[in-house]
């Protein structure tokens, strides 16, 4: 356990709007899965309202089991013996943690290690709120490679000694998050905080892993006929023969035992049909058969033989482990094929105008190779000012920025048509230049050496675009696909991001395949949701452990309420591998005017190869309807 001396104060004084007592905070594990695997080091550093550091805290942890990748964090088993338990320092963690953000780099994970911590010492992380570094660097949305803590460092020029070590992280963390806390304030951005509901228990931990069924579901149950391989069976009321047993049994001869009864349920097993349980009364608003346990346990008896989920087959050839492949789109010519793209490398923020306006204006953008932004941050290049536009609450900052705003007939023709402000605007920058050139040179040299390891701008997707997720490098262990949503903070409405992981008959292989806010994780940890602020949430696959009967994971959004998605614009969706790296495909939708649920994307196969596809459809009802057409038994 170590305290070493404070730090130089961080003057945040004069951002006033982001006055938090924070706790900034790191933690090295003995694996990636809260739920399983342990705390092997923390530190905490907290700073008050003015900036000032308050404290700093450290200390190893040991266990109580295996370390796990020591060439990792390098923390051996020799090293942890005779450090405290979590438990013994539960206490003072928690008393730095109180009535403070939490803040961390990714800080869904750290919180969720914390929780599930304090969870197994039979006390509660007193966190009510968090705020994750990744999310308001992703906003920000700064010209880097990409959002790793040591290309951050870099980038805002702070020091760092030794990478994976919990307490010069929590340091390096520190100084990012002050110059991050000053971008955001020039370009006037809200804070992605995130509310934490008080976790007293290990009750909130996802269930253990559930094995998929490997048969496909051959529909219900006909009167006289067999059981066959992949039928979805539900049970409900009481039984003579144990429920355990009846599960076990139905398994291991190839059933699909569920929890609950929809219209895709083979049949529901019950000894009391006029019981009025919700699983009889729905199997009786569906239509499905209703067997008592003599008879299936009979019919158990003989099950016969189901068709297997179909494995991928090697029809396509995975891509080279860096290429980019656009899939071709039948009907349709390849737009990327076009050389006629003056906005190409371009971000132009639109502003004003009514929605349709709006959108036909973000369409034209991505028709000339650009990419329309939802929120003003550092990448942004060009502003398209429609009627009302001048309004807008970010026009100062946009002016302080010196960004080029234009009017609408920009759009038809970008590279020749120039209006009066693009004109000062040069000339406000043209004297910058004069005032700062040798400044900027130095900037100049230094950005040049950055540039030759910036990643390639993303591939900016239309509606309906496609592409081909890269293989990683032979023997590398493939990473997460992680696809961000983000839009307009909204004040009076809550959107939620959800998944459902399909079969090939486009169904949920049991209702757990379907991740949302209640349940942000499937049971087997291959498809998360992070809620990364109330503007910004994504869903990660882990496509190399998906079972063969996962075919295809579908990212959707609803609203909460009557509002619908023409009340919050443009949504945008970014995919990337691994949480920090740079989005390897970026699209815009907003094209919705009364639907209160939005597919925004998918991915899925095709042979052996995983594609990404931006969708932008919309429907009027909501989530449960939406739930309900993948399979998910959904209570009205």
């Amino acid at each position: 356990m170590a305290a070493a001396a404070l730090s130089p104060a961080l003057d945040l004084s004069d951002l006033r709007d982001y006055a938090f007592d924070w706790a900034l905070v790191d933690v090295e594990t003995s694996g990636l899965v809260a739920r399983r695997d342990r705390v092997l080091s923390i530190a905490v550093v907290t700073i008050g309202r003015d900036g000032a550091q308050t404290g700093e805290f450290s200390t190893l942890l040991n266990p109580g089991c295996d370390p796990g990748p020591v060439h990792v964090h390098g923390l051996t088993a020799e090293r942890l013996r005779g450090a405290p338990s979590f438990e013994q320092v539960a206490e003072q963690l928690g008393a730095l943690l109180r009535d403070r953000v939490l803040v961390a780099h990714n800080a869904q994970f750290d919180y969720d290690f914390l929780a599930h911590e304090f969870a197994r010492a039979r006390t509660y992380l007193p966190v009510s709120q968090r705020l994750c570094t990744l999310a308001l660097n992703r906003q920000v949305d700064l010209p880097v490679e990409d959002m790793k803590l040591g290309t951050l460092a870099a980038h805002y020029g702070v020091a760092q000694t030794q990478a994976h070590d919990a307490l010069d992280d929590t340091r390096v963390l520190s100084g990012i998050f002050r110059a991050t806390l000053r971008e955001a304030a020039r370009l006037g951005l809200p804070l992605p905080l995130v509310a934490c509901p008080p976790r007293q228990d290990s009750q909130f931990a996802p269930k253990p892993p559930k094995t998929p069924c490997a048969y496909r579901n051959p529909g219900r149950l006909q009167p006289g006929g067999p059981l066959l391989q992949g039928m979805k069976i539900a049970i409900t009321g009481e039984t003579a023969t144990s429920r355990a047993e009846l599960v076990t049994r139905s398994v291991a001869a190839g059933l699909n035992m569920v929890s609950s009864v929809s219209r895709h349920t083979s049949a529901l097993v019950t000894n009391d049909s006029t019981s009025g349980s919700a699983k009889a009364r729905r199997a009786i608003a569906e239509g499905v058969p209703v067997i008592d346990e003599p008879a299936f346990l009979g019919l158990l008896a003989g099950v016969q033989s189901g068709a297997l989920h179909q494995a991928p087959t090697p029809e396509a050839a995975a891509p080279a482990p860096t290429a980019v492949v656009p899939a071709p789109r039948p009907s349709e010519p390849d737009k990327a094929a076009s050389t006629d793209k003056p906005l190409t490398g371009q971000r132009v923020l639109v502003l004003g105008g009514t929605h349709a306006d709006a959108v036909v204006a973000r369409s034209r953008i991505v028709e000339l190779g650009g990419s329309a932004a939802v929120n003003l941050s550092c990448s942004v290049t060009d502003v398209v000012v429609l009627a009302g536009g001048e309004y807008d609450r970010r026009r100062r900052r946009i002016a302080d920025l010196g960004l080029p705003l234009h009017d609408e007939n920009w759009l038809s023709a970008p590279t020749a048509v120039r209006g009066d402000e693009d004109e000062a605007a040069d000339e406000q920058r043209d004297e910058q230049r004069d005032e700062q050139k040798d400044e900027q040179e130095d900037e100049q040299k230094d950005e040049q050496k950055s540039a030759a390891v910036r990643p390639p701008a993303p591939r900016v997707l239309p509606r309906g675009g496609v592409i081909d997720l890269p293989a990683p490098p032979s023997g590398t262990p493939a990473p997460p696909w992680h696809v961000t949503a983000s839009w307009v903070p909204q004040d009076h409405s809550e959107i939620d991001v959800v998944a459902f992981a399909l079969d090939e008959d486009e169904q949920v292989t049991f209702d757990e395949d379907f991740v949302f806010y209640g349940a942000p994780e499937n049971p087997a940890g291959t498809v998360r949701l992070l809620t990364d602020g109330p503007a910004e949430q994504t869903i990660t696959i882990d496509l190399a452990s998906l079972p063969p009967a996962s075919r295809k994971v579908v990212i959707a959004a609803a609203i909460d309420g009557e509002a619908t998605f023409g009340d919050v614009g443009a949504v945008q969706v970014a995919a990337a591998p691994d949480d920090s790296a740079a989005a390897l495909a970026l699209a815009t939708m907003d094209a919705a005017t009364t639907e209160r649920s939005l597919l925004l994307a998918e991915i899925y196969r095709r042979g052996s190869v995983w594609r990404f596809r931006a969708v932008g459809q919309g429907h009027d009802h909501g989530l449960g309807d939406l739930a309900r057409g993948y399979g998910v038994a959904v209570d009205d």
